[in-house]
């Protein structure tokens, strides 16, 4: 298990954890001073409290957490947070309020996921032509055709 440098910002900011013993991604707690309660379609940023080391290589990928954007329709406004391994900043989560009812976050609510991944930086190079597949240039949908 790879270990990552979390540096807490904020006394009331908490460590990413992971709710089970195979959870893909570690939950990310709202580190507030007060409940924040957020109106249909309005976006609030919202503290995390943390500032990370990300190994060279890795990313982190913030996304919503399955029952909050379900049950409360609230997710990350950018739909997935990508964190390089170079910033040293605080962690924020634009929280978005997708459904038709004020929604109120309190402090240290659970309000999105993370999952640090390794990702390849590409060294991209301009061709003419590209290798045939079967699929070819079918685009959306187009394995889902009969």
């Amino acid at each position: 298990m790879e270990q990552v440098k979390v540096k807490l910002l904020h006394p009331n900011a908490k460590m990413p954890v992971y709710g089970t013993e195979f959870s893909a991604g570690a939950d990310l707690c709202a580190c507030l001073e007060e409940a924040v309660t957020l109106q249909p379609g309005q976006t609030h940023m919202i503290s995390i409290g943390i500032a990370m080391e990300i190994p060279v290589g890795y990313a982190a990928l913030v996304y919503a957490r399955s029952g909050l954007a379900s049950k409360r329709g609230l997710a990350p406004a950018n739909k997935v947070g990508v964190v390089d391994c170079d910033y040293r900043g605080e962690f924020f989560v634009p929280l978005h309020n997708h459904s038709a009812e004020p929604q109120t976050i309190f402090p240290g609510d659970r309000i999105a996921q993370m999952i640090i991944t390794p990702y390849l930086t590409a060294n991209f190079v301009e061709a003419t032509e590209l290798t045939q597949t079967v699929r070819g240039n079918g685009g959306f949908g187009s394995t889902g055709v009969k």
